[in-house]
């Protein structure tokens, strides 16, 4: 009846595949790792006779024996690769099996492991409620479990996991995709997202346990330029220097010299010129040697990531002409008031770093958009743009202004805005000009509700007009104009220290206090200006 029920089971399995995946692998791959768990020494002892000669797409099993469940969990805290679990039910307690099913799908929560209930005493865990109250993939008493039974098991159990891995690692790249697509206009969003989608190719195409690297040839730099990686290339994402993996470099550079498609055990650099002329290289550590289909796929993954590149660059280019834009605005306003000097510089220069250090802070992370972030240096050059329309007469005066003359130069806010709002309606969203022209009507405003031109108070001031405040009048006081001397930089932090909360928003203060306490400021504050 054995020798049947083995025979009515062999369907399960093609045996000519897996003869021929064990013995057709073009290269080493790593191993199958199979958790043996059982406090019966000789069960580890038939266990592995049995099944040690098992290969699977050209990959061996490296068997594992733990005696008990505690050492199993200690086993799988230190390993992630472990394929398939051969459990006992009942080792130091009768359930021990049963709770480590738990302890794996719930504290290490690991739901790609394929778990496979064996006992010997089937009457402590019924099957029927095992297999329905627990996350285990086949439950098999002891004496059931014959060579070609195992066989079974084991070749099946391996063929799910992989399954399950590949659904697993396209869904991390699905995620990458996402996360990268937020801004294809942004270097890194760029590189997050073709990482994203050459983890979902390395899945399809089985590259193995290294990973998969895609470099730019470049005329420019010694080295291939590194566009996206997985696996354990990801470093190189990051930064890491291609001279940390010798070999992986010396594949590349090879790749790039020959213009072809070199083979050299383990890895297999492919090289791709996109149609727009960029070159790349890819290197894998594909299964198998790659067919012409998986090529064309590398292909086309290359073509989209140059017309990717492509469409970066010219957002940069377009962004560097709204730069140029910006400068020259706040360059006619500092024309007609050319005592300032560097202030305007100064002041892009304080505010890009007080952001940097609000976004520590929870009560500004909200309001802290990347968009923002990215812009608000460069906006707030134009918050004194409205001067174009302040009389010479004024501008100039070396001694306070008159009450009039007051008026007429707080005019500046409201024109400044009017100029960079007109011009901001042409362009569609978040702005230089848009953000500059908040920061030009609002950073006269008081936190206490007592500054102009709207009267506005607290955070009904945007976070850009309060940033700006806070530097505008840091740096003025600082330095030298034609109605009064520097000031000792301990007065003026005794100035801001007596307005937070009345005139300047506290939090962005203290913001700034720390960059000067702490010698992080952007620029030298020795001198006067």
């Amino acid at each position: 009846m054995a020798d049947m029920d083995d025979d009515n089971e062999v369907w399960l399995i093609d045996d000519e595949e897996v003869e021929q995946e064990s013995q057709g692998a073009a290269r080493p791959a790593p191993p199958w790792c199979v958790l043996i768990v059982d406090d019966e020494p000789d069960v580890h002892a038939a266990t592995r006779l049995a099944i040690r000669d098992i290969h699977y797409k050209g990959r061996a099993l490296e068997l594992i024996s733990a005696y008990s469940a505690a050492e199993a969990a200690t086993v799988l805290r230190q390993r992630t690769d472990i394929a398939l679990i051969l459990l006992d039910v009942v080792m130091e307690s009768d359930d021990a099996g049963l709770r480590l099913v738990e302890q794996i799908r719930s504290e290490f929560n690991n739901q790609l492991v394929r778990i496979v209930l064996r006992t010997g005493q089937p009457g402590q865990a019924p099957e029927r409620r095992v297999v329905l109250d627990y996350d285990i993939n086949d439950y098999k008493t002891k004496s059931d479990l014959t060579a070609q039974k195992l066989f079974t098991t084991v070749i099946a159990s391996l063929r799910a996991y992989e399954s399950l891995r590949a659904l697993e690692r396209s869904r991390q790249g699905l995620a990458c995709i996402l996360e990268g697509a937020e801004d294809l206009y942004q270097l890194r969003s760029l590189k997050e997202f073709a990482s994203g989608v050459l983890r979902q190719v390395s899945a399809l195409l089985d590259v193995g346990a290294e990973g998969i690297v895609c470099a730019e040839r470049s005329s420019r730099q010694g080295v291939p330029q590194v566009l996206a990686a997985t696996g354990i290339y990801m470093p190189l994402f990051g930064g890491a220097p291609l001279e940390d993996f010798p070999q992986l470099l010396e594949a590349l550079s090879h790749a790039e010299e020959a213009g072809a498609h070199p083979f050299a055990e383990p890895r297999e650099a492919v090289y791709l010129r996109a149609q727009n002329g960029r070159e790349f290289v890819l290197c894998l550590t594909p299964a198998w040697p790659l067919e012409q289909l998986e090529r064309d796929l590398l292909g086309i993954f290359c073509q989209r990531m140059s017309a990717a590149y492509d469409n970066l660059n010219l957002n940069q280019q377009l962004l560097s002409a709204q730069e140029a834009t910006v400068v020259a605005l706040a360059a006619l306003a500092e024309f007609r008031d050319s005592d300032t000097g560097g202030h305007v510089l100064r002041v892009q220069q304080l505010c890009d770093a007080i952001v940097q250090e609000l976004q520590q802070e929870a009560g500004y992370r909200e309001q802290l958009s990347p968009r923002f972030v990215e812009m608000i240096g460069m906006a707030s050059i134009l918050h004194d743009v409205g001067k174009v329309g302040t009389p010479d007469s004024i501008l100039h005066k070396p001694a306070r202004f008159t009450s009039e003359e007051r008026q007429v130069m707080e005019l500046h806010a409201g024109i400044g805005a009017r100029i960079l709002q007109e011009a901001s309606s042409r362009v569609e969203g978040m702005s230089y000009l848009s953000l500059g022209a908040e920061i030009a009507r609002h950073h006269h405003e008081h936190f206490d509700g007592r500054g102009y031109p709207d009267g506005l108070a607290g955070e009904a001031i945007p976070l850009s007009a309060r940033i700006v405040a806070v530097v505008d009048v840091f740096d003025a006081l600082l330095s030298k104009r034609p109605y009064k001397e520097p000031w000792p930089l301990a007065e003026v932090i005794d100035y801001l220290h007596e307005r937070a909360g009345s005139q300047f928003d506290p939090g962005i203060v203290a913001a700034l206090l720390r960059l000067v306490a702490h010698g992080r400021m952007p620029y030298p504050l020795e001198g006067n200006r």
